[in-house]
């Protein structure tokens, strides 16, 4: 990624008068915040509806600039990255969301676009009811799929319960901040976070001296619902920031899934409703959510790697279906333009040749434009 664009996308984000989503808009319109820098003084000719106040915004650079100088330095001296949306290692599941976070800080070793994440969230007053549900769900996901990213919120309860239960079972697991990389909140999971950096990740969309205030906590959310394939709710009450999350995700058009509870216990009340209003899908146990999610293919595909049975080099495919084959197996589940982009091949070759494949057996098509490799 140049250092430029990354260092010009963090002084937008600082920015005065300027808004997250305005910041997205006019990122996405002009392609780069080094071009936003340079059209800085006539920027309304390349945003036709741009308003006089963000135009006169625009104009001051030097505190935000200034920030982003500061910002660098302890990026570089904590082994921090910054991820903007057009880096490849940047989620690819969030870039897709219509509010993602034009950058992202990240310190860990996950590969934030693995072919199979799952965000786990709930109550920060988790049951003993709910760490057995945590416990089991994950022990009997990773059995099922050992390839799995989790990904929650650090917060207490369930977040962290799903954490650490992904660490106990060799999952790679991601905790999204409120804050600043320069801080943990709760500051009693320190260890746990700090366990995390070598088998997953902290990841945020705030610089360093950002406190963790409520609002963040919501924003939190949509980067905890937007770069996972599904949202699992574990316990919740009526209200309650999991509740949040399983909206967002249900508007990104991502599966959300929630387990039952006692009709009169506190935190199954918002799980047990939000189940009863068609908000979540029930599950009882990973081999429900397994099979909703159509990932019992890969659980087939573990099983017979396991048996010594090594994936077929698919002789009978032309070469540029092999071509797509080779692409999905390095990274499974693309959307139709990444593979376009990643294969070179225009929109309309790419998508008769996926149908040969999908007739041959040897992809399905997902949600949201997406492909995945059966064989």
């Amino acid at each position: 990624m140049n250092n430029d664009e990354i260092f010009f996308t963090m002084a937008l984000t600082r920015i005065s008068n300027f808004n997250y989503a305005t910041a997205l808009e006019l990122y996405r319109a002009v392609g780069s915040a080094q071009l936003i820098f340079e059209h800085r003084h006539d920027i309304g000719d390349i945003l036709q509806d741009c308003s006089p106040r963000l135009m006169e915004a625009l104009k001051d650079w030097n505190e935000p600039m200034k920030r982003a100088e500061a910002e660098l330095q302890y990026m570089q001296a904590n082994g921090i990255r910054a991820l903007t949306l057009t880096d490849e290692d940047y989620p690819q599941r969030l870039s897709e969301c219509p509010d993602a976070p034009i950058i992202l800080y990240y310190k860990g070793n996950a590969d934030l676009n693995q072919s199979r994440i799952v965000s786990i969230v709930g109550t920060r007053h988790c049951t003993t009811y709910g760490q057995d549900l945590i416990r089991h769900f994950i022990e009997d996901l990773h059995r099922y799929c050992p390839q799995v990213l989790v990904v929650s919120g650090l917060a207490y309860g369930v977040d962290i319960h799903a954490h650490r239960e992904a660490l106990a079972n060799g999952y790679p697991t991601v905790g999204v901040l409120a804050h600043g990389l320069d801080q943990i909140y709760p500051y009693r999971h320190r260890d746990t976070a700090a366990e995390m950096l070598s088998h997953g990740g902290l990841l945020t969309e705030f610089m360093t001296q950002t406190n963790a205030d409520k609002p963040n906590f919501v924003r939190r959310n949509r980067i905890v619902a937007g770069m996972a394939d599904a949202t699992v709710i574990v316990e919740s009450a009526a209200k309650g920031g999991g509740l949040i999350t399983a909206e967002i995700a249900q508007s990104y058009g991502r599966s959300v899934f929630a387990f039952p509870g006692h009709v009169s216990a506190e935190y199954s009340k918002g799980c047990n409703n939000l189940i009863r209003d068609n908000g979540a899908a029930l599950i009882t146990c990973a081999d429900d959510f397994v099979r909703a999610m159509g990932w019992q293919d890969e659980a087939r595909l573990q099983q017979a790697l396991s048996d010594g049975i090594e994936r077929s080099c698919f002789p009978d495919l032309t070469e540029p279906e092999q071509q797509i084959v080779r692409l999905l197996q390095k990274t499974n589940d693309l959307q139709l333009n990444i593979i376009s982009v990643k294969t070179t091949m225009p929109i309309g070759q790419l998508t008769a040749l996926l149908f040969q494949l999908e007739m041959k057996g040897v992809v399905k098509p997902l949600a949201g434009g997406m492909y995945h490799l059966l064989v």
